[in-house]
């Protein structure tokens, strides 16, 4: 694997913590959002110059201006679960993109729920639309030469996926570098998380880096084997 590029760079609220490039034609860019340390992550297809974005919750406008100073144009939103801290900027994104909303299909209803709504706002953000795919476990997103592969997490939502593509899995708010997602809220399950981190995320080769929802822990980014090794709230069933 190529070594991971750490920065610091600003735009305005936004932070770029890492950019990494897969293989000859994927490129990952990981981006920390102004509020509630949401990461969300760009993953472009150099051949095509098409892109996914996976939970841009906030700071749309600098989103979208580090994704044309790149030159890729976005074609796929994936939403990692519906709770609005990763889904507020869907209809943003949207409307200046036409970029196709991918969520797992149990939790598409709650996406667009008068509670999810009323939150976006609070947050700065606005309705989802509806979801153009709804995905199951299994499913593969396809974009240019680039594969993500969708592995049902449930747990901290009924519809909890992470994604996985060559070397590295996306946690959204399953996994933490060093920690595990909340399962007080509505559909959550403890029980349910656990098993789906060590029966979906755990069996992944050591080697796959952990990319998470949130920047909480000491660094951006950890590996499976770090996290099998280290995270407290997993060491025991």
């Amino acid at each position: 694997m190529t070594q991971l590029i750490f920065s610091e760079k600003e735009y305005i609220y936004m932070k770029v913590l890492a950019e990494h490039s897969i293989n000859n034609y994927t490129e990952l860019i990981q981006m920390r959002l102004d509020k509630m340390a949401i990461c969300c992550y760009l993953i472009g297809d150099k051949g095509s110059n098409a892109c996914a974005l996976v939970d841009p919750a906030f700071d749309t406008k600098e989103i979208l201006s580090k994704i044309k100073s790149r030159g890729y144009t976005v074609t796929h939103l994936i939403n990692t679960h519906n709770h609005p801290d990763h889904t507020a900027g869907n209809a943003s994104i949207m409307s200046q993109t036409g970029a196709q909303l991918f969520i797992h299909r149990l939790d598409a209803d709650k996406l667009r729920s008068f509670m999810n709504r009323a939150f976006s706002r609070m947050l700065g953000g606005s309705k989802s639309p509806k979801p153009h795919i709804l995905l199951n476990d299994t499913d593969t997103i396809t974009i240019g030469k680039t594969t993500l592969k969708v592995l049902h997490t449930p747990g901290h939502s009924p519809g909890g996926i992470c994604l996985y593509m060559e070397g590295n899995v996306f946690t959204g708010d399953t996994l933490f570098v060093g920690g595990v997602g909340r399962t007080d809220l509505r559909g959550g399950s403890l029980k349910t998380l656990l098993k789906s981190i060590h029966e979906k995320i755990y069996t992944l080769p050591k080697e796959t880096r952990v990319w998470p929802g949130h920047d909480y822990g000491a660094l951006p980014c950890s590996t499976v084997e770090m996290e099998i090794k280290t995270n407290p709230f997993t060491k025991s069933r």
